[in-house]
């Protein structure tokens, strides 16, 4: 666990090479640094690092942007590089001791703070799987923790990689289901119009058969008719009315189905329950 003296940032993020000895906490943290990319391209994982362009300053500690990036699979991890500080007993000088006595408000710190040797590594982005943060111990130091920070970036673009398959699939199978109901849609659609042509058809039939039983009607009374202009008017009615009465009747043509129009986005909506009639990705 870290002091209660936190951590300090060790600036900006430097070239991932490897410098010589002496090795400075900023030498081990290049070190620890190729040594993880090291380890995950020897693991297959095409990876690649970059720095993102700024130090973090040191009051927003932990919760600073990383220093550097390294992508492994499409995901990319960021890593936050914390140099840890020694905490000691504060000894009081004379001067601290006399302002104290003199204003009551004044308070002198318990501990002084000093930056160690001791890094810590945190990461952030991805999903987490056997931990998010690495430091130095007593007994094993952080170079000798690369393998397992670079296997928690392996798993961590593994996990996104999946994600993103499963993603792909999830969509498929929606636009699978989408395209099925569209399709469910349309037959009901085209059926549901088909039978409102035949009742329309049979509305269509009852119709022309009362015109046909009014037009025999005059005809009969126009046969009885004496000759002449009223009679010859009355003639051209009838024969008007004949062909009129025949051109409503549906039976006059054969049946056939008709031709189904082109459902518009309206006529589908009702038939598609909570899917979009614009398609499945609506």
């Amino acid at each position: 666990m870290p002091s209660a003296c936190g951590w300090s940032l060790p600036g900006t993020a430097p070239p991932l090479v490897v410098r010589p000895s002496p090795v400075s906490a900023k030498g081990r943290f290049l070190i620890s640094t190729s040594g993880i990319l090291s380890v995950d391209e020897a693991e297959g994982d095409p990876s690649s690092a970059g720095q993102t362009g700024f130090a973090p300053p040191s009051r927003r500690r932990r919760g600073a942007s990383p220093h550097f990036t390294v992508t492994a699979q499409g995901r990319t991890v960021g890593f936050l590089v914390l140099r840890e500080q020694d905490r000691t007993e504060h000894v009081a000088t004379e001067k601290e001791r006399a302002e104290a006595e003199k204003n009551s408000w004044i308070r002198t710190p318990r501990y002084d703070c000093a930056p160690s040797e001791r890094l810590r590594l945190v990461l952030s982005g991805g999903q987490p799987h056997r931990a998010s943060e690495w430091a130095d111990t007593p007994g094993r130091p952080l170079e000798d923790q690369r393998a397992e920070i670079a296997q928690e970036v392996t798993l961590r673009g593994q996990a996104a990689e999946r994600g993103r398959l499963d993603e792909i699939e999830a969509a498929r199978q929606k636009r699978i289901r989408g395209e099925a109901a569209m399709g469910e849609a349309r037959i009901r659609y085209a059926e549901t119009y088909r039978v409102r042509h035949f009742e329309a058809q049979e509305a269509a039939r009852r119709h022309a058969t009362r015109l046909t039983e009014y037009v025999s009607t005059v005809r009969t009374r126009v046969e009885a008719m004496p000759p002449g202009q009223a009679g010859t008017d009355a003639e051209a009615w009838v024969s008007w009315a004949a062909a009129t009465v025949e051109r409503l009747d549906p039976l006059s043509t054969p049946p056939r189905l008709p031709d189904v129009p082109e459902p518009r986005a309206d006529g589908l909506r009702s038939l598609l329950g909570h899917w979009s009639p614009y398609g499945p990705t609506s």
